[in-house]
């Protein structure tokens, strides 16, 4: 725990004096609210389109913070040194993981606002504890498999386009159940219940995936 304690330190750190991945993804999400807003000629939107706008906003608005997941490791040594060091190296996904996430979190604080006031019809704050719900589980879903793939695309030339190409049918089941769950959040005056299947659904698919990467990181990182 002290090895993931000091990994996730230097993490935020480094994004605290840096600011590449935070503030990039807060404006492009908000930026791409703003565009919808306009660019779909109507003033409000609802249910499925409501929820398929914001759920794929937030995961292209990811796809910067992917991008940058690994390069300071690449470009610096961190790889080389890490290798080096007597430490499970499980360890260094955990914390990238975790650290995404946060990002997630951050970013998702400016964004849900923002998409509830330029184009959400229901107010979103009578269902904000069900959102949430289903942000953090699609959010962990999302950091498991861009801090798994993220590993594999900073050792390409193309890293900037290689990781989205694999990272995106993979996220395929986290777009489809967090969009399904949110609909009904996202109808008039949020009538809509959670449904729990969906729910499930995500649980099921941070797990296994979690496990998987767990199992694949370390010989990954040593080929």
């Amino acid at each position: 725990m002290r090895v993931l304690g000091a990994l996730l330190r230097k993490e935020l750190r480094l994004e605290l004096r840096t600011l590449e991945s935070v503030p990039g993804m807060a404006l492009f999400s908000v930026t791409t609210f703003v565009v919808f807003h306009f660019g779909l000629n109507r003033p409000n939107i609802e249910g499925d389109l409501a929820a398929g706008v914001f759920v794929v906003t937030i995961l292209f608005a990811g796809m910067l913070g992917l991008n940058r997941l690994y390069v300071a490791d690449q470009e610096e040594g961190g790889f080389d040194g890490f290798l080096m060091a007597p430490v499970d190296r499980t360890w260094l996904f955990v914390a990238k993981a975790i650290a995404l996430f946060t990002y997630l979190v951050v970013v998702e604080i400016v964004a849900v606002p923002a998409f509830g006031l330029l184009l959400l019809q229901p107010s979103i704050l009578p269902v904000l504890p069900s959102v949430i719900v289903v942000l953090l589980l699609a959010n962990l879903g999302f950091a498991i498999i861009a801090a798994l793939i993220g590993a594999i695309a900073v050792h390409t030339r193309a890293r900037d386009l290689i990781g989205p190409l694999i990272c995106l049918p993979l996220l395929i089941p986290v777009v489809i159940g967090s969009a399904r769950a949110l609909e009904p959040l996202f109808t008039q005056g949020g009538a809509g219940t959670l449904e729990t299947k969906w729910l499930l659904i995500l649980g099921l698919y941070d797990l296994v995936f979690g496990l998987l990467s767990v199992a694949v990181f370390d010989p990954l990182l040593e080929d």
